[in-house]
C-alpha cells in the first residue's frame, strides 16, 4: 500500500503532465511541509526561476510570527503576487503540488488572486 507522500507525489506527477508553464503563462508551483510553505513561479520553456516566497525569509518571519499557517500561508501569497507583478508576471497556471485545494493551499491561492495574479 501506498503512504500519504507517495500518493501526493504520484498525483503531482499526473498534475505536472498536464501543467506547464511559458513565458507568457508560467507556472506558480506550491510546496509545504509541515512547518513551512514555499511559493515559486517557473518558467518550464527557459528551466528558471522567475520569483520566489517562502516563510523561511527572515523579513517575512516578523510578519507572520504567532500566526497560524493558514494566515502565514496568505502573506507569502500576497508577497508572491507582488514580486510577481513587480516583474511583469501577471497571468499564471497554479500548480498545486499534488495537494488539495484546500487550508494552506487555497489560503496562498486567494491571497495571490486578491494581490494581483489572474489564474
Amino acid at each position: 500500500m501506498f503512504n500519504d507522500k507517495e500518493l501526493r507525489l504520484k498525483r503531482h506527477r499526473r498534475l505536472r503532465q498536464k501543467i506547464s508553464g511559458t513565458g507568457d503563462k508560467p507556472r506558480l508551483s506550491v510546496f509545504r511541509s509541515n512547518r513551512y510553505i514555499y511559493a515559486q513561479i517557473i518558467d518550464d520553456t527557459a528551466h528558471a526561476t522567475i520569483v520566489s516566497a517562502s516563510t523561511l525569509e527572515s523579513d517575512l518571519k516578523k510578519k507572520y510570527e504567532g500566526k497560524v499557517n493558514k494566515d502565514a500561508a496568505s502573506i507569502i501569497g500576497a508577497v508572491i503576487a507582488e514580486r510577481a507583478i513587480k516583474s511583469d508576471v501577471k497571468h499564471v497556471v497554479f500548480d498545486r503540488g499534488g495537494y488539495k485545494y484546500h487550508g494552506r493551499v487555497k489560503s496562498l491561492a486567494d491571497a495571490a488572486r486578491k494581490g494581483g495574479l489572474l489564474f
